[in-house]
């Protein structure tokens, strides 16, 4: 499952496209995959409850970025999104992404977070993998700090509709989760540096879509053997 599995013709622009993800210094967890989605015309997220509206006057696709983590700091299992606009002439027209459970625009006004060569660049919320063209915004979420600290794990398996019944979850896995994770409480830096891609993360959604689970499930079976 590589990059070589999505269509060719998108292949470049995804792989020119993709986001640049700035990391908090502190940041304990790494980002899996990648899972893409194009849509040449409006219609449904695949993974995240919402219509992609694709205005063909100025947008060519745009291509959906699902990232996955086995963790959130608070929790099991964390899907965040990056949607990126494309213009018919190749480059960035707009750009959205997730924030917890919603989205922001994550192109600024003045295009000032847009780099040299043509990626968009965002924060990644510390633990929490939230994103935002502005670290601020993290600074006046009130549990900025303690959900990387005293609150560590308090979310045990995160289990969303989209995988409803396929982690095997059993009545310890919330309790298991959660004391695993309070092994990664972390003091947020709130200072950033920026995450390097490789080719083989990127992956269609549905190979992702099938992944998970598969992931999940053996994670949960090493927390329970481990006890």
């Amino acid at each position: 499952m590589n990059a070589a599995t999505i269509q060719q013709s998108y292949l470049d622009i995804v792989l020119k496209a993709a986001p640049r993800l700035l990391m908090d210094l502190k940041e304990p967890f790494q980002l899996i995959r990648a899972g893409v989605t194009i849509f040449e015309q409006s219609g449904p997220s695949p993974s995240f409850a919402r219509t992609i509206e694709v205005d063909r006057e100025e947008v060519q696709f745009v291509i959906e970025y699902a990232l996955y983590w086995d963790y959130d700091i608070q929790h099991l299992y964390d899907l965040e999104h990056v949607w990126i606009y494309v213009g018919h002439d190749g480059k960035i027209v707009s750009c959205e992404v997730s924030f917890h459970g919603r989205y922001l625009v994550g192109l600024l006004p003045d295009r000032g977070n847009l780099t040299d060569s043509g990626q968009v660049q965002v924060f990644v919320q510390p633990g929490k993998h939230a994103m935002s063209p502005l670290p601020e915004v993290f600074l006046l979420l009130p549990d900025a700090r303690s959900s990387c600290m005293e609150e560590a794990g308090n979310g045990g398996v995160l289990e969303p509709d989209l995988f409803r019944g396929e982690f095997e979850l059993n009545d310890l896995s919330d309790r298991l989760a959660e004391n695993h994770l309070r092994a990664f409480t972390f003091r947020p830096a709130f200072a950033y540096a920026p995450f390097e891609w490789t080719p083989d993360m990127f992956i269609p959604w549905e190979q992702l879509r099938m992944e998970i689970p598969q992931r999940m499930r053996k994670l949960l079976a090493e927390l329970e053997l481990r006890g």
